[in-house]
């Protein structure tokens, strides 16, 4: 199990080494980057059934035990969302693959493969770290691929994205620092859990600073009003593929880290009022933003952006349902956005663009396409039995237990958040895929099927569509995934096993 704890992590890097030396044999070169990520779907299979039951594993890399070595933990959170990431970064990964064979996209995948295995290791580290320094390393290998990813097939318009996604990356990555130096001189430790344990003695006043300041470092990486700016102006320009992962992940690795950092470190400490006007505005500002754009990726953006309300309102709640709600919610939304974004991807092969001033009748066009946009939309919109009404109602319910004005208040945003929500959704539906087709949608149509590049466009196809049924899937499993949320969430409240795992493992 001790090495089992790293594979999602060692195993990307290895791949990633592998994928740049075979970079002159593409077919090669894409085998072995999905037999990379199938490798990690499995090790993460296995993490989950050995902590479904809230077990904690930890391991002790370097030879030193804690709280002097490289603590690796993994508990029923961090398995479930490196189960949930490495299966949407593997379909992404075969999706990159059909645009490749297809000659739809300019990115170089002699480059874009090895690149894109180091961001899987930066984002598994990320779940894995137990400590702040390595959850730092894992955001910076993260992010400094993201960097590379979101500048392939430039344009003046990546260039300028690419610059405001670093600048504001690099900001928050000085305020991480900032952080942990704070807590090492308060603890003298940087291990999740020995901190943990530690930080009980600090003056309440200088913790609750702390627990801002981490709030405020992951909230600029989750996009939370009003650090959200940065986010709808760099995703939407992005190459499908980088789009999609970034959408799906970045800012869910943001959202486990407030997690994380917030019910482990200052648990003691009671931000929620700060977190639920946060919510409250995530929600509001950015489905109104969704409302007045005219590109379907941009409203997907401001989509996301207010989705992450709807995480923060239930970790503001700080109860076992709040918690395990946020989780369901997480789960649903990273599948959810990755479709989305794939799905438009699909869109650019009949009209070259994902404006709704020009697209129209794509139901007629394809009815396929038009049925991997709406399955995954109904979830975003939260209509029922899709998983995102589960996640919702989950979300809701535990806010009516926890009670009152301003839990009432972000409750009232959630649902005004959701009909805008449906709203934006069939403003995309009615206006992009209803109505009659544009007659070059439909030479592009007649020309996509006499194409010699058919097989590429059909992976890509078969991929978009293995990820609508993994939304599926999340909707059919929502009982199992529910009672797995709960145990997750009554380990991160309690923090006891967590702690007793890390301290107690020896140096393997």
């Amino acid at each position: 199990m001790n090495l089992l704890i790293a594979v999602p992590f060692v195993v990307p890097l290895l791949g990633a080494a592998v994928a740049l030396l075979l970079r002159r044999a593409p077919r090669a070169q894409r085998v072995s980057s999905a037999v990379t990520l199938a490798v990690v779907v499995a090790g993460a299979v296995l993490l989950l059934k050995a902590t479904a039951s809230g077990a904690v594993v930890a391991t002790q890399a370097g030879g030193w035990a804690a709280p002097l070595g490289i603590s690796l933990v993994v508990d029923p959170l961090a398995a479930l969302l490196l189960l949930v990431s490495s299966v949407v970064l593997l379909l992404v990964l075969l999706y990159a693959v059909g645009q490749d064979i297809s000659g739809l996209s300019r990115a170089m995948p002699q480059v874009f493969h090895p690149i894109y295995l180091v961001l899987t290791a930066g984002v598994c580290l990320s779940f894995i770290a137990g400590d702040l320094f390595n959850l730092f390393v894992g955001f910076e290998i993260m992010l400094t691929a993201s960097y590379a990813l979101i500048t392939q097939a430039l344009t003046r318009e990546r260039v300028r994205a690419s610059m405001i996604y670093t600048v504001v990356g690099l900001t928050s990555s000085i305020l991480f620092l900032t952080g942990i130096s704070l807590v090492y001189a308060l603890t003298g430790t940087v291990n999740l859990a020995d901190a943990a344990d530690k930080l009980g003695a600090a003056p309440a006043g200088l913790r609750m600073v702390l627990a801002l300041l981490f709030l405020v470092v992951f909230g600029i990486k989750a996009a939370v009003v009003p650090m959200h700016f940065w986010l709808p102006d760099s995703y939407p320009v992005a190459i499908t593929r980088i789009s999609a992962i970034f959408a799906a992940l970045l800012t869910k690795v943001a959202v486990y880290a407030i997690i994380r950092t917030q019910t482990l470190l200052f648990g003691r400490d009671d931000v929620s009022v700060v977190m639920l006007w946060i919510a409250i505005a995530t929600m509001v500002v950015g489905i109104l933003g969704a409302l007045v754009q005219d590109d379907i990726n941009r409203i997907m953006s401001f989509v996301l952006v207010s989705h992450i309300g709807f995480m923060i309102f239930g970790l503001a709640l700080n109860t076992v349902a709040g918690i395990a709600g946020v989780l369901i919610y997480l789960v649903h939304h990273i599948v959810v956005q990755a479709t989305l974004f794939l799905v438009n991807g699909l869109v650019r092969q009949y009209v070259g663009h994902t404006s709704l001033r020009s697209i129209r009748g794509l139901t007629a066009v394809s009815p396929v396409l038009a049925l991997f946009f709406f399955l995954p939309a109904l979830s975003l919109a939260g209509l029922p039995p899709m998983s995102g009404f589960i996640a919702k109602v989950a979300l809701f319910q535990a806010g009516a237990q926890a009670g009152g004005w301003l839990v009432w208040t972000a409750l009232g945003a959630g649902v005004l958040t959701s009909l805008l929500t449906l709203m934006a959704i069939f403003r995309v539906w009615i206006r992009a895929f209803w109505g009659t087709p544009l007659p070059d949608m439909l030479e592009a149509r007649a020309e996509l099927r006499r194409g010699p590049d058919v097989a590429g466009r059909r992976i890509m196809a078969v991929t978009t569509g293995a990820m609508v049924g993994v939304g599926l899937t999340v909707t059919v499993a929502a009982g199992p995934l529910a009672e797995l949320a709960f145990t997750a969430a009554a380990d991160l409240l309690d923090g006891g096993a967590y702690i007793e795992a890390v301290m107690e493992e020896g140096p393997s």
